[in-house]
């Protein structure tokens, strides 16, 4: 039978989805599923009043199915037909198949009508589908349900048990302690759980079915016998089994839930009792204390002295600190102990609880506000009568206070005010003098508060009779009398510091005045004996003069400076006049300035006698300018003669090389001669040296008179006598290498001009650019790596130039070399007779010593297959000399 469900509601039993029929037909497992599912079904049917005997045929009908379903669904199936034709038996199994679809299970091959014939496998099927419906869908535990809910309470059941592991409803069950331990944990008085065995499973599985059946009204649906003797027990026959156990003590549990609420109910009624006789007696006890509180708070008897007073508010503050407090807090208790109360009856559907009269909240409250109301004006009538006892001895404590306070104020002040420390005092003491004082007149007038307030003190006490009035009164005439005193003292002090203030003033602008007028003299003063006494040093006639222009201007100014003095001095003559017509006693000096007309009269005398030795200098060192400036002109006229001339020679030797006048003898002889005619003129070169060294020994720099010095006309003269000799040192070479390559004259002709064409600067040299064009012109085909080549040859140093010599050896090389390198490797061919390479012992035997070594250096050893020990290559020796590209 294959069943499928409908919707996510039915995925109770997913394994079992697809009914496999042909597992129907073991034997065992059907033996087992018949008397399982009977056996249910009769524990159901058996509460109206019938069973059924054999599963296949009592269901026929469809009568017995019906019913079985409204016991198990607890709801009414539609009426069924009464009649015995098979069209009616149809129609009632029909309708119970309806009722099964109904609760959303879909029976797929299950037909009334193979229910009616007997179907064995259809109708077991079909009680399975009813079985997992009704009775085991609806397990669940820890958020699983149907076969995995039910697995999972067996094995939460039977964790604690030795022996015990349930996994499935097939092998798990099979020694029957799964069984035990599930009744065990249960009922444990029903089996002694301690004395099975695991290899006893008959026992084992027989007990349970017993105990089962006779104390939890479990019918017996299996048999041991059956369950031992298969390999593998059916699992829904242990699964219908099982479901039965869960449902037997999940309604033991709710009984036992039942129970607890019915014990809980009771609980909560006790304890509401308790808290309501707790109320009661707490209200009581309030109640009585604040009766009791009242009285004490009313009695308002005065005392006479404030200790007595005191005595009374430290009793009241216990009252507040110590009495009242916990008192406070059984009221606040009364009120939630009330409400917790009247909540939990509430919560309860118990009645509102009512507190004897009297004893209501309301009244608790009413009672404890007129207490509280008492409080109140006892603490105010407390208060009032401290305040009325205070007053008297504030009074006269406030009266010794201030007294006190002024009297320690003016103790000393009148010694003070009678000081004459403004006579010797500087003005900035005086001015700190009247600050000071100005300072005790404003705190002296702030005082005057104060005395008025002694008065005033004074008076009161007179009026309320205090008994120590009259040495109060005498107190206070004594502190007006002083106060009098005071103000006349303070006046006559004023008066005196501003009059002298007056006087040290005028002096004060006096001082300032001298200081304003002596700092710049004095300063003028040092700076004029600084510019007599300064060093000069000059290089010219001009600057020599200007120097003394300056000091003649200096000089000018004397007169009028002489009359600043004598007014600076006119200052301070007046400043001694004041002090001795008004009798100041001065403290010091003059505040703003450490100059003193001792000092100026000092500086004065030393200007007038550094005027003359300044004039003195001043002419010794124009004459020595007059004798510089005549060096200078005597350099100058033999450097303007020499210099132009060097130039010229220079000019001169560099166009006899170039031009091509002659022959390279002819050119040779001229140069030579012109070089002796270079030469002889040496000795002016020497007399300008001598010129030179005058002008060094006396400190001379500059010459405005010509613009070349020693070091340009040495330079010069240098570089006439390299030219020179360089240039007959080219014409030389030019004349070994056309005797050597046997170049014409008219070559070198040739060489000459192409090579002045492409110097452009008409310098004697060659860049590199102009190299190169110059080679394109002639022929060259200069590849990537050629014209590199040809510099390296032309230009070793790699200074990027090119000299005649130089582009002469370069062509003659570049026509000659050719042979010159054949006739070499055909001489050693000679040597070496009909070998490809020659023995160091041959070249010993053929050349001289130093140049068969020379020869052995320069070659590599043979290496051809024809070699033998010590061979060389001949070959290797004319490359070393002339290069891979020459062979």
């Amino acid at each position: 039978m294959n069943m499928e469900h409908s919707d996510g509601e039915n995925d109770y039993m997913h394994q079992e989805d697809d009914w496999d029929r042909d597992l129907l037909l073991d034997p065992a497992w059907e033996k087992q599923q018949r008397k399982t599912f009977a056996a249910w079904c009769n524990s159901h049917l058996r509460k109206v009043g019938t069973q059924i005997e054999n599963i296949e045929e009592d269901f026929r009908d469809g009568l017995k199915l019906m019913l079985l379903l409204e016991v198990i669904s607890g709801e009414r199936l539609a009426k069924p037909e009464r009649g015995k034709m098979r069209v009616h038996k149809i129609s009632n199994v029909n309708k119970a198949l309806g009722f099964i679809a109904s609760k959303g299970v879909k029976l797929v091959s299950i037909g009334a009508e193979e229910i009616v014939d007997g179907n064995a496998k259809m109708t077991l099927g079909m009680i399975w589908t009813i079985i997992l419906r009704f009775a085991i869908q609806d397990i669940s535990v820890e958020e699983t349900s149907a076969k995995e809910g039910l697995l999972l309470w067996c094995q939460r059941k039977t964790a604690p048990y030795k022996n015990v592991n349930i996994q499935n409803f097939h092998i798990s069950w099979k020694d029957g302690l799964g069984f035990c331990a599930l009744i065990h944990r249960h009922r444990p008085e029903l089996i002694d759980y301690g004395k099975l065995r695991k290899d006893d499973p008959m026992t084992n599985l027989n007990t349970a079915f017993d105990v089962a059946e006779k104390y939890l009204d479990i019918p017996k649906m299996l048999d041991a016998e059956d369950i031992v003797g298969t390999a593998r027990p059916d699992e829904k026959a242990i699964m219908t089994y099982v479901s039965s156990f869960y449902h037997a003590f999940s309604g033991a549990q709710k009984a036992e839930t039942a129970a607890n609420r019915i014990c809980k109910v009771l609980a909560v009624n006790q304890e509401n009792e308790q808290l309501m006789e707790d109320y009661e007696k707490l209200a009581s006890d309030l109640l009585e204390w604040i009766r009791c509180t009242i009285p004490w708070l009313e009695n308002r008897a005065p005392e006479n002295t404030m200790q007595a007073m005191q005595q009374k508010l430290e009793d009241f503050r216990d009252y507040r600190r110590l009495h009242k407090p916990p008192k406070v807090q059984e009221k606040c208790q009364l009120e939630i102990n009330f409400n917790t109360l009247q909540t939990k009856l509430r919560l309860s559907n118990r009645p509102a609880f009512m507190p004897s009269e009297g004893k209501m909240v309301s009244d608790i409250n009413n009672a404890w506000g007129n207490l509280e109301g008492a409080e109140k004006g006892y603490e105010e009538w407390l208060l009032n009568e401290i305040r009325r006892l205070e007053r008297l001895d504030h009074l006269a404590a406030k009266f010794r206070q201030k007294a006190a306070i002024h009297e320690a104020w003016t103790e000393g002040k009148e010694e003070l005010l009678q000081k004459s420390d403004y006579e010797t005092a500087s003005l900035s003491e005086i001015k700190a003098l009247l600050k000071k004082h100005e300072a005790f007149e404003s705190d002296l007038a702030a005082h005057q508060d104060r005395v008025e307030q002694i008065a005033a003190i004074a008076q009161e006490l007179n009026e309320l009779d205090y008994y120590d009035s009259p040495s109060v009164n005498a107190r206070c005439q004594r502190i007006c009398d002083e106060w009098d005193s005071l103000g006349a003292l303070t006046q006559k002090r004023s008066e005196a510091l501003q009059r002298t203030e007056k006087l040290l003033e005028t002096i004060d602008q006096l001082y300032l005045e001298f200081a304003k007028r002596a700092a710049p003299f004095n300063n003028w003063m040092e700076g004029a004996m600084e510019d007599l006494q300064d060093t000069f040093i000059v290089h010219t006639i001009e600057e020599i003069q200007g120097l003394s222009t300056a000091h003649d201007q200096f000089k000018a100014t004397l007169p009028e400076a002489d009359k600043e003095r004598q007014a600076i001095l006119g200052i301070h003559n007046e400043i001694a006049k004041i002090v001795q017509t008004y009798h100041v006693n001065m403290a010091g000096t003059n505040p703003y300035t450490t100059i003193n007309p001792q000092e100026i009269n000092a500086k004065w005398e030393k200007v007038f006698q550094l005027v003359p030795q300044r004039d003195q200098a001043l002419i010794e060192e124009h004459a020595r300018q007059q004798n510089n400036e005549r060096l200078r002109r005597q350099f100058a006229n033999q450097a303007n003669v020499i210099g132009p001339w060097i130039q010229t020679k220079m000019e001169e030797i560099c166009r006899i090389s170039i031009e091509m006048h002659g022959t390279l003898e002819d050119q040779l002889t001229h140069l030579r001669q012109y070089e002796k005619s270079i030469c002889n003129y040496k000795p002016k070169i020497d007399q300008l040296e001598g010129d030179h060294q005058l002008i060094q020994e006396a400190l001379i720099f500059d010459n405005k008179h010509t613009k070349y010095t020693m070091e340009h006309i040495r330079v010069g003269w240098e570089q006439l006598l390299t030219t020179i000799a360089r240039t007959i040192n080219e014409i030389e070479n030019q004349i070994l290498t056309r005797d050597a390559k046997g170049i014409t004259q008219e070559q070198l002709n040739e060489f000459r001009a192409s090579f002045n064409h492409f110097d452009r600067k008409r310098s004697g040299i060659m860049d590199a650019e102009d190299f190169k064009t110059c080679l394109i012109s002639v022929g060259y085909n200069l590849g990537e790596n050629e014209f590199p080549r040809i510099m390296s040859i032309v230009d070793p140093n790699r200074m990027g130039i090119v000299t005649f010599q130089a582009f002469v050896d370069f062509m003659s090389h570049e026509t000659a070399d050719t042979d010159t390198a054949d006739q070499v490797v055909a001489s050693f061919k000679v040597l070496a007779g009909d070998k490809n390479y020659i023995l160091a012992d041959e070249l010993r035997r053929e050349l001289p010593p130093d140049q068969a070594e020379y020869c052995i250096a320069r070659m590599a050893p043979y290496t051809g297959p024809d070699a033998v020990p010590g061979a060389l290559d001949y070959m290797s020796f004319s490359t070393a000399l002339y290069g891979e590209s020459d062979l």
